[in-house]
């Protein structure tokens, strides 16, 4: 493996990889809060809040949320709002703060977020929102917790040696989403895994499709075992060149990725039948994006793949009038598992991911 390579100077403040992003969580909430604000916000303008930035940022996931019953529907605004708020002090480009500044501003809100959950309520109204969700819902702590983690490895960790080590930053990032949502839809505490599994697989796609713009921030979410085992280096991320190597690269991670998603289909009998509606569309329109990518021929510097409106409406009507099944009780069976066991867990110690995780298939490299 080659040095580390400078990503580019950026220009736009809110565009990387091609992509111009809505304004950051901190700013929209600061411009869509109710003025005036009593030092209690009232709890109906918090989750309103919430719904207009998961609006603003989350459309594919937000048309996929439109499928659940009303009275669900603005506990995932919530839980989108925290995430999305913690994330962009990380990593927005339109905030321009330097890594000390970020790091202050993510403790500060990690420890308010925490404050919160104690007490049940916040003065800001995204914690306001999510502490209620979380009492509401009885929603482990330890995810929340696990996701400020890996949000705080964002800001010092731009590489990850193996698989096991990038598992471990997404089960924080990501897989604990899906755990999170499990009340929300209804679902019993025996799905947990599978939910894990989605969240995961949601992560890869956004790693696979925004390889661009993680770059313009200096990142690379892709194994370095991999890009080595295919002969990729950083000069090809910072050349912007997709030759016949990153093509295998990018084919390998999308077939991994693909093992996620069947593996937690076995989770969607658990669900009753509107949550089913809405896991579905939700995962149809993200697998989306893989076939998006390879629509491209893997041209991730050149095209940012994504599911085009038009079928991101057909998947939705589709959902709604698709017949679904009542959920069962037993637990789903596991699936395929690697036969090679993790070689290092120092991203699974970094978040508290359980160390017995890791990937669930070995696809050639050739």
């Amino acid at each position: 493996m080659s040095a580390a390579v400078a990503p580019p100077v950026r220009t736009d403040p809110y565009a990387a990889g091609g992509y111009r992003h809505p304004a950051p969580a901190p700013r929209l909430v600061r411009d869509t809060a109710p003025r005036g604000c009593a030092a209690r916000t009232r709890l109906q303008d918090a989750y309103e809040v919430c719904r207009r930035l998961h609006a603003a940022h989350g459309r594919t996931y937000y048309l996929a949320t439109r499928l659940l019953p009303p009275d669900r529907r603005h506990h995932v605004h919530a839980l989108y709002g925290f995430a999305r708020y913690a994330d962009d002090l990380v990593d927005h480009l339109g905030l321009d703060w330097d890594a000390t500044r970020r790091r202050a501003a993510l403790e500060q809100w990690s420890a308010q977020a925490l404050a919160a959950l104690a007490t049940g309520w916040s003065t800001e109204p995204v914690l306001h929102a999510v502490a209620h969700t979380v009492a509401v819902l009885r929603i482990r702590h330890d995810d929340l917790r696990a996701f400020l983690a890996a949000m705080a490895a964002d800001l010092t960790v731009t590489r990850y040696a193996t698989y096991d080590d990038l598992y471990g930053y997404m089960y924080g990032s990501a897989g604990v989403i899906g755990s999170m949502m499990l009340p929300v839809l209804g679902a019993p505490a025996a799905a947990r895994e599978r939910a894990l599994d989605l969240g995961v697989a949601f992560q890869l796609s956004n790693f696979l499709r925004d390889v661009a713009e993680d770059w313009d921030r200096g990142r690379i979410y892709l194994p370095l075992e991999d890009l080595e085992r295919f002969g990729v280096t950083e000069w090809d991320f910072h050349a912007r060149h997709v030759g016949p190597r990153f093509r295998n690269l990018l084919a390998f991670e999308i077939a991994r990725t693909r093992a996620l998603y069947r593996r937690a289909e076995q989770g969607w009998a658990y669900l009753p039948p509107a949550s089913q509606r809405c896991i579905r569309a939700a995962h149809r329109l993200y697998g989306g994006i893989l076939d998006a990518l390879e629509a491209c021929d893997y041209q991730v510097f050149r095209v940012r793949a994504a599911v085009p409106t038009y079928r991101k409406a057909a998947v939705a009507v589709t959902e709604a009038l698709r017949p679904t099944r009542a959920p069962v009780t037993s637990p789903a069976p596991s699936g395929r598992m690697a036969a090679e066991r993790p070689r290092c867990h120092h991203g699974a110690a970094r978040v508290g991911v359980p160390t017995s995780r890791h990937a669930l298939w070995e696809p050639s490299a050739t």
